[in-house]
C-alpha cells in the first residue's frame, strides 16, 4: 500500500522539481556561461549566454529605446529648461565670480597681475591711440563733452585769492622783474625805434608840445635812458622797482586776475574760443595724442599698477557687494538668449553629444558578470518569481497526473 502512494506522490514532486530547476537553468542560460566553450574546434552550442552572445544588439536596441523614447530632443530641450532655471544660472554665475575673486589671491595674483598688465599696456599704447587718431578725423569728436566742460568749468572759473595773490607774485618775480624790464627797454631803444619814436613825436604833436618836440625833440633823452640803462645797471634796476611800488603793480595785478572771467567777454568770442578749443584739442591728438600715450604707457609701471588694481578690486565692498546684481544681469541676459536659441542649441548639442555611440560603448564595455548583477539587481524578485512558477507549474501538472492515476 506504502508502495501505491510512491506512485501518486512522485509526479507532483518530480513535475515540481523539474520545472523549479529548468526554469532556474533557463534564467541562468540567458547570461552564462559568460564565454563560449570549446571540444576541440567546435563550439559547444547555447555558449556564450542569450545575453553574452547578442551584447552588442541589445546594446544598439537599449540605445535606440533610450535615444527614441525618453531622451528625444523635445526631452532634453525640457530637461535643459528645469536645469537652467534663473535661480540656478545665477547661483552658477555668482559662485564663478567668487571663485574668480578668491583665485585671484596668493600665488595666482602674480599670473593675473602680469596677464592684466599685459592687457592694459595694449590698450593704453596701442588700441587706445589708434582709436583715438581715427575718432579725432571727425568734425564732433568730443564736441558735446568739450561744450558742457567749457560752460560748466572754464566759463564759470575765477582765481581764488590765493591763486591770483600768487600769480601777481610770479609775474613781477619773473616777467616783471626790474632787471628784466631794463634789459627789455634796451635791446627796445635801439637807434632806428628811437628815430622812429623822435619822427612820429615831431609829425603828430601841435600846441606847446609841437615847439618841444622840433626844439629838442625825444631822441637825446631816450639815448640818455638807453644809456643809464646800460652803464648803471643797479641804479637802473632800483629806480624801476621804486616805480613799480609807487604804482602799486602787484595790487593793480591782483585786483586784475581777480576780475578775469569769460562771462564778461561777448558771446560771439566766447563761442570762438570754444571751438577754438576744440580744434586745438583735436588738432593736438591727430598729430601728437598717439605719440603721447605711446611715451606715457612705456613710462608706466603696468605691472605694479595691475597688482593694485587686483588688490582693489579683491578688498573692494562695493565689488562684493555686486556680486548678486552682477550675476542676476548676466543670468537674465543668459535666461533671455536660452529662451529664444535654446531648441537650436539643443539641435546642435545632440549630434557633439553622440548618445547612441555613448550608450552603446557603455553597455558594450560592461563585463558580462556585471551585467548580470544589474539586471538581477533590477528585476531580482521577478526572476524569482519566474523560477517559483515553474516550479508550482510543475507540481500542479504532476498532481493532474497523480489524479489521472487515482482514478484509473
Amino acid at each position: 500500500m506504502v508502495a501505491d502512494w510512491w506512485i501518486y506522490a512522485v509526479p507532483p514532486l518530480a513535475g515540481g522539481a523539474i520545472g523549479y530547476f529548468t526554469n532556474d537553468l533557463a534564467i541562468k542560460m540567458l547570461f552564462r556561461p559568460y564565454r563560449p566553450i570549446h571540444v576541440s574546434q567546435f563550439r559547444l552550442p547555447f555558449t556564450p549566454g542569450l545575453i553574452p552572445r547578442n551584447q552588442e544588439r541589445l546594446a544598439k536596441r537599449i540605445s535606440n529605446t533610450i535615444t527614441e523614447s525618453l531622451l528625444t530632443p523635445t526631452e532634453l530641450e525640457q530637461i535643459a529648461r528645469r536645469l537652467l532655471d534663473l535661480d540656478r544660472v545665477q547661483g552658477a554665475i555668482r559662485w564663478l565670480l567668487a571663485l574668480t575673486l578668491e583665485q585671484m589671491q596668493g600665488d595666482r595674483q602674480s599670473k593675473t597681475a602680469h596677464i592684466l598688465a599685459g592687457v592694459l599696456h595694449d590698450l593704453v599704447g596701442e588700441s587706445l591711440p589708434r582709436l583715438l587718431k581715427v575718432w579725432a578725423r571727425s568734425e564732433d569728436f568730443l564736441k558735446d563733452q568739450l561744450n558742457r566742460l567749457f560752460d560748466r568749468v572754464l566759463l564759470d572759473y575765477r582765481l581764488t585769492r590765493s591763486q591770483a595773490r600768487q600769480i601777481a607774485q610770479w609775474l613781477l618775480d619773473g616777467i616783471f622783474a626790474p632787471n628784466r624790464l631794463r634789459l627789455g627797454l634796451v635791446d627796445f631803444l635801439t637807434d632806428d625805434n628811437i628815430r622812429i619814436i623822435d619822427d612820429s613825436f615831431r609829425e603828430r604833436t601841435s600846441g606847446t608840445y609841437w615847439v618841444v618836440a622840433n626844439l629838442f625833440g625825444v631822441r637825446n633823452a631816450l639815448v640818455r635812458l638807453r644809456s643809464f640803462c646800460v652803464d648803471e645797471p643797479v641804479a637802473a634796476n632800483q629806480q624801476f622797482a621804486e616805480l613799480l611800488e609807487q604804482l602799486q603793480a602787484r595790487d593793480r595785478l591782483y585786483n586784475w586776475l581777480r576780475d578775469i572771467s569769460l562771462q564778461k567777454l561777448p558771446t560771439s568770442t566766447v563761442r570762438t574760443l570754444r571751438r577754438a578749443l576744440r580744434e586745438s584739442l583735436r588738432t593736438y591728438l591727430q598729430t601728437r595724442g598717439t605719440s603721447v600715450l605711446q611715451e606715457v604707457s612705456a613710462s608706466v609701471d603696468w605691472e605694479q599698477v595691475a597688482t593694485n588694481l587686483l588688490g582693489r578690486i579683491q578688498s573692494s565692498v562695493a565689488v562684493r557687494n555686486s556680486l548678486d546684481s552682477v550675476s542676476y544681469e548676466l543670468a537674465l541676459v543668459l535666461d533671455r538668449y536660452l529662451e529664444r536659441d535654446l531648441e537650436k542649441i539643443v539641435a546642435r548639442v545632440l549630434p557633439i553629444l553622440d548618445l547612441d555611440r555613448v550608450i552603446v560603448g557603455r553597455v558594450m564595455a560592461t563585463s558580462p558578470e556585471n551585467l548580470e548583477r544589474a539586471i538581477e539587481g533590477i528585476v531580482k524578485s521577478e526572476l524569482q518569481a519566474i523560477v517559483n512558477l515553474g516550479g508550482v507549474l510543475g507540481l500542479a501538472i504532476g498532481l493532474i497526473q497523480s489524479v489521472t492515476l487515482l482514478f484509473r
